[in-house]
């Protein structure tokens, strides 16, 4: 068994400021994290019973709030559209899941280092099992809205083709964008506290600004503007096989290009300050 001090050493806690080898840490750091992905899954569904004890639903009240959303918001604009209930109804109910789960996924990001500060502190743990952590909380959190899309397409007679399998590849982007943004606003938010609110102001203007209410047609030749807003790129990875009868490969390359963007950024910042995470926290 190595000691207390080795594997600190191994894990990056103890650095040599004449040798910091930032880049060969900050490796060893993702490779050990994602290599104890079952403690990260533990640990996140720990947070949910953690933050639901004592709840009659647990994490089925946003499934209910989201259901209530659904029904008041199809009602209402399905007339002021002008479009029937069974046109607009599915494709709100998978807009709004798919932008819920994307709305608290950068929310949740901005604490992702914040609310481990005890474990960072006393443990030795990779920093990516923190990340984990927040992804699989978010991915169990998300799960439990699934069956509101079923009743809907259900109940609306609904039934995704071949197409509908394309749906795993943008979940999967999704995933990783979710790694990659918890890396980088978990670190950037554990030296600035305020960004959060500034994050917070910005989802709330995106979500006006994304079709989440309203569909992309209506917006006529600006559509077309519609892929520079990467909210929109993956949230149609995502909604377009559900209800589109699947996403154009624009809406792909434009997906991969921010992910790839969105990766690189996180791995620069991590590898820049991931030594200094422990004293921002």
């Amino acid at each position: 068994m190595r000691s207390p001090v080795n594997l600190a050493h191994s894990l990056g806690y103890v650095r040599d400021a004449s040798a910091p080898r930032n880049l060969e840490r900050a490796l060893d750091d993702l490779r050990s994290g994602l290599s104890r992905w079952r403690l990260a899954a533990a640990l996140a569904r720990l947070d949910i019973r953690n933050r639901y004890r004592g709840s009659v639903l647990g994490p089925f009240w946003m499934t209910l709030s989201t259901a209530i959303m659904v029904t008041g918001i199809g009602l209402l604009y399905s007339t002021l559209f002008r479009m029937s209930l069974r046109e607009y109804l599915p494709f709100l109910a998978v807009s709004l899941l798919v932008w819920n789960t994307i709305s608290q996924i950068v929310s949740d990001a901005c604490t992702s280092f914040i609310s481990s500060e005890g474990v960072i502190r006393q443990m030795p743990l990779p920093y990516t099992v923190h990340v984990l952590r927040f992804v699989f909380r978010n991915a169990i959190i998300a799960a439990h809205s699934l069956p509101l899309i079923l009743v809907v397409f259900v109940v609306f007679g609904v039934y995704p083709g071949a197409e509908a399998f394309t749906v795993l590849p943008g979940l999967l982007l999704l995933a990783i964008n979710a790694f990659a943004v918890g890396l980088f606003l978990g670190m950037f938010c554990a030296r600035f506290r305020d960004i959060q609110q500034i994050v917070a102001s910005i989802m709330q203007l995106a979500f006006f600004l994304s079709p989440v209410l309203w569909k992309p047609a209506l917006l006529g030749h600006w559509q077309a503007l519609l892929p520079l807003n990467p909210f929109y790129v993956l949230m149609e990875t995502v909604r377009g096989p559900l209800v589109e009868g699947g996403a154009p490969l624009l809406i792909w390359v434009c997906a991969l290009f921010y992910t790839a963007l969105s990766c690189t950024l996180a791995f620069l910042f991590f590898v820049r300050f991931r030594g200094r995470i422990a004293f921002w926290v």
